[in-house]
């Protein structure tokens, strides 16, 4: 239920944005896991809304074994045919076959860095990079630093990684604070380490 704290507009009166932009958007992450289905679930929102996506998400964590890269590398192509026939998440082949080949992508990664949080945290030399945005309209769709993982991701064989895509899961877990100003979470977010 929605409160009288002061809060970016894109949650609206959705109960499960609300919660998950005041619980989780834009919180540091350093779980391999939670990396594994931000960049999954990132790459499912291209060309749609993160509504959809968010509503879609405990079925996509059951689909793809709680974003377990381990378990997504060894999907079999009958879990794969079955996850395409299944209603609960979004049908779209090329996601779905490009998120167990990002987990092969991933677990190189984070072998080669000691874990993907680290490799990712690189980009910033481990600090949040906190945006003072005073208006939605100010925020933008990528950046240099999106351009940089972008490109690095691709370079690894990634595959819907491009900088927008990039820029939302950077600010979803937290390397980037584009929380609003005037938003209660933007200072929670600065004072976090």
């Amino acid at each position: 239920m929605k409160d009288d704290n002061p809060r970016c507009l894109w949650p609206g009166d959705d109960a499960l944005m609300l919660a998950y932009h005041d619980q989780e958007w834009g919180v540091p992450v350093h779980d391999d896991r939670l990396w594994m289905e931000h960049i999954t679930l990132d790459a499912f929102q291209a060309g749609l809304s993160w509504r959809t996506v968010l509503h879609k998400r405990a079925a996509f964590r059951q689909v793809f074994h709680g974003f377990d890269p381990l378990r997504m590398v060894r999907m079999t192509e009958p879990e794969i045919e079955a996850a395409l026939l299944n209603p609960a998440i979004i049908r779209n082949r090329q996601k779905v076959r490009a998120a167990v080949r990002n987990a092969a992508c991933f677990l190189t990664l984070a072998e080669a860095h000691g874990s993907f949080s680290d490799f990712i945290w690189s980009f910033t030399d481990g600090r949040v990079v906190h945006n003072r945005w005073k208006r939605a309209e100010q925020i933008p769709a990528n950046t240099p630093l999106s351009d940089r993982v972008s490109k690095a991701l691709k370079q690894a064989g990634f595959a819907f990684v491009g900088s927008t895509i990039c820029y939302a899961f950077l600010q979803a877990a937290g390397v980037v604070n584009d929380h609003l100003v005037g938003c209660f979470r933007h200072r929670e977010i600065l004072e976090m380490k």
